[in-house]
């Protein structure tokens, strides 16, 4: 029995790291795809025309290897198995971890913890939340809420972010996605063996702040500079 047990919590033990490393490699693949965004984003401020040559070139690159709007579609079906991944492990560990929380050193331990990991299963499911929103706004559907033409890139960029409720649905998203990023950076570290000592632990916390002040704030400045004005 005593044999027997012990098998089956050393079969637990690596599952979870695998899961562990499942979410890690994903939420990589995703930090690299969002900083790919960003900068995207940003060619807002190059103007109408610059945003717009950058969005057509997302659809014709790669041809005539690539078929129009390839490369997009290598980019959705990546992101879309990472993102199944990634929900998969994170599902299967929330129900490890609850089945765990009634040990008292757990319990300790969660007390303990940042308002970030504290908030990443509500945090990651807003986030799901709001990246069909988004899909629907700007690619799937291309809904423009101030009710103008959704056929010009910059111009749906420029109308939608005009309206200051949808400045501010955006910015709680980026918030999210802010404190996503500062936990799972770290919760990567960790996972990938890079946090054993002291210091080490120190800059994986100094990259996971680094990573979700730059995304964050950077996807945030398109809207607000279109909200204020200084894009139009």
């Amino acid at each position: 029995m005593a044999t027997t047990t012990l098998a089956q919590g050393t079969r637990s033990s690596r599952t979870t790291i695998a899961l562990k490393l499942l979410m890690a490699v994903s939420g990589v693949v995703f930090i690299g795809y969002l900083v790919l965004h960003m900068y995207g984003n940003l060619k807002v401020f190059s103007g109408h025309d610059a945003f717009n040559e950058y969005a057509h070139h997302l659809r014709t690159f790669g041809e005539p290897m690539l078929p129009y709007g390839g490369l997009l579609w290598i980019v959705r079906v990546t992101l879309i198995v990472a993102l199944v991944a990634h929900v998969y492990a994170a599902v299967a560990l929330s129900m490890r971890a609850h089945k765990a929380r009634t040990t008292r050193y757990v319990m300790k331990k969660n007390l303990a913890s940042s308002l970030s990991s504290r908030t990443m299963r509500w945090g990651g499911l807003a986030l799901f939340i709001f990246i069909v929103w988004h899909l629907i706004h700007f690619t799937i559907g291309k809904v423009n809420p101030a009710g103008g033409p959704t056929n010009d890139p910059y111009n749906l960029l420029v109308d939608s972010f005009g309206l200051w409720w949808m400045t501010v649905i955006y910015l709680l998203a980026l918030g999210a996605l802010a404190m996503h990023l500062h936990h799972g950076t770290w919760s990567a570290f960790q996972t990938l063996g890079l946090t054993t000592k002291a210091r080490s632990r120190a800059r994986a916390k100094l990259t996971g702040l680094v990573v979700a002040v730059v995304i964050a704030g950077g996807f945030a400045l398109v809207p607000l500079s279109i909200l204020l004005g200084i894009v139009d």
